[in-house]
């Protein structure tokens, strides 16, 4: 895989940009992926789009159609099943982390006002959680609905620029919407710096990433949306998450790992971006991998599918 690097002093500086990560991309990749059988076969890393200021928070609606935001820039952008680039919404309340629901609606992590929005599919946005028992949210970041329409959303804090608000009000945690909207709940507060999160499609199993810690966790779901035995996953935090449909993890940062069910790594997938901020299936058959990184929007065909819209 040869890769577009930045510009370097002169020829010697352009290979070692970029020739050189190639080749040691390609040669990681082949070391652990070519025995899982999760990327089809040559593929190779493609990418879409680019001359983004920062791309995030990737979903897949019910055709396939991939969201993600570019969130410096107040937007959040489409990329359909027919390959083509759009603008959907801008502005969108500087949006990060986003995911569809069964009923086809689309909720963002408004990060401007540090509220969860719902966008229907007619684009009408409905402001569903503005805080927590009277306090300001820190800023949601990252979300998942599960299979009954109840919500899981992470509240990092990263200080933002365009911020008009006072000092940090509350911890950093994990909370649970439930499907009715009427009650929000705080389901874990024992985290670092949570980030991303991804649940399995039997609604049984929750992954939270600690990226503060560098770990990421496993939790059973319960009925009422409360978690229960909490289990170190693997040794290794997430910005963004998804799951296939052999139950294998994808996890971000420095391009994309993915563990399989039992947390052992089978496969990592370099990206030639600074930062690997989120990952999701997508396509008509949710079998091509979506990445987005930084200025890019990147796409690897895969030969497992996705389980989930992120």
């Amino acid at each position: 895989m040869i890769r577009s690097g930045s510009a370097g002093p002169g020829l010697c500086g352009f290979i070692a940009a970029t020739l050189i990560p190639s080749l040691l991309t390609m040669f990681s990749f082949t070391s652990l992926a070519a025995n899982t059988n999760i990327i089809a076969p040559g593929a190779t890393l493609q990418k879409l789009a680019g001359e983004f200021e920062f791309t995030e928070g990737p979903a897949c609606d019910a055709q396939g159609n991939v969201f993600f935001t570019d969130q410096p820039n107040d937007r959040i952008m489409e990329w359909s099943t027919e390959g083509k680039l759009s603008t959907f919404m801008q502005p969108c309340g500087r949006a990060n982390g986003l995911t569809f629901d069964r009923a086809g609606n689309l909720w963002a992590c408004a990060d401007e006002t540090n509220a969860l929005w719902q966008i229907a599919p007619d684009r009408k946005i409905t402001v569903v959680v503005k805080g927590y028992q009277g306090k300001l949210l820190n800023g949601p970041n990252d979300v998942w609905s599960n299979p009954a329409s109840g919500l899981y959303f992470t509240d990092p804090y990263y200080k933002r620029l365009y911020w008009k608000r006072g000092p940090k009000e509350m911890d950093e945690c994990v909370y649970f919407l439930s499907a009715d909207h009427k009650n929000l709940t705080r389901v874990v507060d024992d985290l670092k710096q949570p980030n991303g999160i991804i649940g399995t499609p039997d609604g049984k199993t929750l992954y939270i990433a600690d990226i503060g810690a560098g770990k990421t966790y496993k939790y059973q779901i319960q009925p009422d949306g409360s978690l229960k035995g909490k289990t170190l996953f693997c040794a290794l935090g997430s910005d963004g998450m998804t799951i296939d449909d052999q139950a294998n993890v994808y996890l971000t940062g420095k391009g994309v790992s993915v563990f399989a069910r039992t947390g052992e790594k089978i496969a990592q997938i370099d990206v030639p971006e600074h930062w690997t901020a989120n990952v999701c299936f997508g396509g008509k058959n949710r079998q091509t991998l979506f990445i987005t990184a930084s200025k890019g929007l990147y796409s690897m065909s895969m030969s497992v599918k996705g389980a989930d819209s992120q």
